[in-house]
């Protein structure tokens, strides 16, 4: 079978597969087997086990449950409930000031769970009452969270990105690095925002009328220490060299139960919970890692990826417009796909011509990265979105999308500003890892 005639049929059959609802794992996996069959027979099934099993024997895997339980075990217990008035408490009596506050909550809360859907849930449900009590814009609110709550597969330790490292052979660690500073500025970016317009237009975030003592205040910041401790041990371990991502998941994870003991939340029931959602999580998670392997091997065997590639780099183009397109493409797909699929589908083809045509490949991968963010929150299919709906059910998805749009727009400048300074990224990186 030609490069041309597998390509168009490989990624139409695909298509034809999500849009009848399948999940994504099964229809890649059932691409495979269907076409490697067509190519080979039965006898070509074996390639399709051997890369499977090669994947769930990769070490870096073992991080994804790990961190997926440390983020559960957090979300679970009170620690974000108490974070969120540690927040509250602080954000001051000034016009936006709850909402920064929110958004602070959002970005921590994604940087413990390393989940898009967690931090955006948990965010909207404990913040949200308090806003509402205050007068704050719903439109206003629920665009803030939705924003913020993408961080959760950027800011690390997130899950995409070590996927990314496993796909691509490129540093965790250095992609944990490149992500933390790609997050703290869109945190900054977002916060600035909101500051902005919540002066501009007073009424949609007006100023708190209570006072709080500032022992109270000093008191809260008791259940901030304790998550933002662990998190910090866990990334400087893996910035350090001190312990690989797998090693510093593990401990990680203990200290997290460790911790929650400590505040007497630790039982069966909470074990139990905890276990059983972890097992959901991660299944799904390894389930599109195997059915990605599955099918990258097949169509990697067929010359596929050695097709497009080679097609991209004859193109008579500017290199910077590839990498453009390339980006575009990844922003394209995460309004419709999971990021982890996406990152297993293209990566592989990506970067060889990212490191082909000179480029920093951890840079590359950080906006990339950035792009999947963006596509929670866009239309026609952003997850965020969707979260968002179950947090105010009488809000139309019409004024969801509105809610979002400022910050669609704010992230993918925020994506071109990184793109036309990429020592922003390179040098930050090379700097913080003493590389």
């Amino acid at each position: 079978m030609s490069p041309e005639l597998l390509t168009a049929g490989m990624f139409g059959l695909l298509l034809v597969f999500i849009l009848a609802g399948v999940s994504l794992a099964f229809a890649l996996g059932s691409v495979a087997v269907i076409f490697v069959v067509i190519m080979n027979g039965l006898n070509g099934l074996f390639p399709i086990l051997s890369a499977t099993f090669a994947s769930m024997w990769s070490i870096s895997l073992a991080a994804i449950p790990l961190f997926v339980m440390m983020g559960i075990s957090l979300g679970k217990s009170k620690i974000a409930s108490d974070l969120y008035l540690a927040f509250h408490l602080w954000s001051g009596k000034v016009n936006g000031g709850l909402l920064v506050g929110t958004t602070g909550f959002a970005s921590l809360l994604s940087a413990m769970t390393g989940s898009c859907a967690a931090s955006t849930l948990t965010t909207g449900m404990v913040g949200m009452p308090a806003m509402d009590k205050h007068g704050y814009d719903k439109k206003f609110v629920l665009g803030t969270i939705g924003a913020a709550g993408t961080l959760g597969i950027l800011i690390p330790p997130s899950i995409t990105l070590i996927v990314i490292g496993m796909s691509t052979g490129l540093s965790i660690g250095k992609l944990f690095m490149g992500g933390l500073i790609a997050g703290l500025g869109m945190l900054a970016v977002i916060l600035a925002y909101v500051v902005i317009k919540a002066n501009l237009q007073p009424e949609k975030a007006p100023a708190a009328t209570e006072s709080v003592p500032l022992t109270e205040k000093i008191h809260s910041l008791r259940a901030v220490i304790l998550p933002v401790g662990i998190i910090s041990v866990v990334l400087l371990s893996i910035f350090l060299g001190i312990a690989t991502p797998t090693e510093a998941a593990a401990v990680g994870a203990a200290a997290v139960l460790i911790a929650i003991a400590i505040r007497g939340e630790l039982n069966w029931a909470f074990l139990k919970d905890v276990g059983y959602s972890t097992a959901t999580m991660s299944g799904m998670v390894l389930w599109i890692i195997f059915g990605a392997s599955a099918f990258v091997s097949v169509y990697s065997a067929a010359n596929g990826i050695d097709f497009i590639q080679s097609f991209l780099l004859s193109l008579d183009i500017s290199p910077w417009l590839l990498i453009l397109i390339m980006q575009v493409a990844g922003f394209i797909l995460g309004m419709f796909l999971d990021p982890i699929g996406i990152i297993l589908l293209v990566m592989p083809i990506f970067m060889p011509v990212v490191t082909q045509l000179g480029f920093d490949p951890i840079w590359f991968a950080v906006i990339f990265q950035l792009n999947l963010c963006v596509g929670y929150i866009s239309p026609p299919f952003g997850y965020n979105i969707f979260y968002l709906k179950t947090l105010s059910p009488q809000t139309s998805i019409l004024d969801l999308y509105r809610s979002v749009f400022p910050y669609v727009v704010l992230m993918i400048l925020f994506g071109v500003f990184l793109l036309a300074f990429p020592s922003i990224l390179t040098d930050g990186v090379r700097l913080l890892t003493k590389s």
